[in-house]
Formats: structure tokens, C-alpha cells, sequence
């Protein structure tokens, strides 16, 4: 056993300071479980990403500049999520398709 003091005293000093700084303990516990709750919550809870985007123009009158597939890298800037009758609309209009995710392919259009 520890080295604790032999009088009643001191005892009970020792048995109020282990107290109050479980009871900090526990407090601390109960922030960090709020946290990951929180945290788990917000994950869960995030929407999910558009299949397909259409990258616009710099200003509202000027015509897209590509679709893209929802998860691709090279995405610009200026984008929104879109269905996936309006990803086959545009490119059958002749918006460009990503040369990185190609969703034209994924679409099921054949290059020519």
C-alpha cells in the first residue's frame, strides 16, 4: 500500500482532495463523451454528395463549362449538383464532359 499519512486529519484532507478531482475527472468524461456524440451525430447527419455536377460559367448568363461525377477532383469552383437526367440533357446539348472523371463514359456515352 502507499505511504499515507497516520492521522485522521490529514486522512480526511486527502479523502476530499481525491473527491473533488474525480468528481473533475467525471465532469471532463462526461464533455469528451458529448463531444464524440456530437461528432458521430454530425457525420451521420452530413448530406450526402450530388452524383453529378455542372461547373457554370463565371457569371449567371454564361453558359456550363462541363459535368462532372459528384466524387471528381477537378471540379471547379462555381458548381452544383444536378440529376442524372440533367447530366445526360447537358452533355447531349454539348456541355463538356471532365476529361478526369469522364462522365460521359459513366453515363454510358461512347466517345466518337
Amino acid at each position: 500500500m502507499t505511504d499515507l499519512p497516520p492521522d485522521l486529519p490529514r486522512l480526511r484532507t486527502l479523502e476530499t482532495w481525491l473527491a473533488l478531482t474525480l468528481d473533475q475527472v467525471r465532469a471532463a468524461i462526461r464533455i469528451a463523451e458529448q463531444r464524440e456524440q456530437e461528432q458521430q451525430r454530425a457525420t451521420r447527419d452530413r448530406p450526402q454528395p450530388p452524383d453529378w455536377l455542372l461547373e457554370t460559367g463565371l457569371n449567371r448568363d454564361s453558359p456550363p463549362v462541363q459535368v462532372h461525377q459528384g466524387d471528381c477532383w477537378n471540379q471547379g469552383k462555381r458548381t452544383r449538383g444536378i440529376s442524372l437526367d440533367e447530366a445526360r440533357r447537358a452533355i447531349t446539348e454539348g456541355v463538356k464532359a471532365c476529361d478526369v472523371c469522364r462522365p460521359d463514359s459513366a453515363l454510358g456515352f461512347l466517345d466518337s
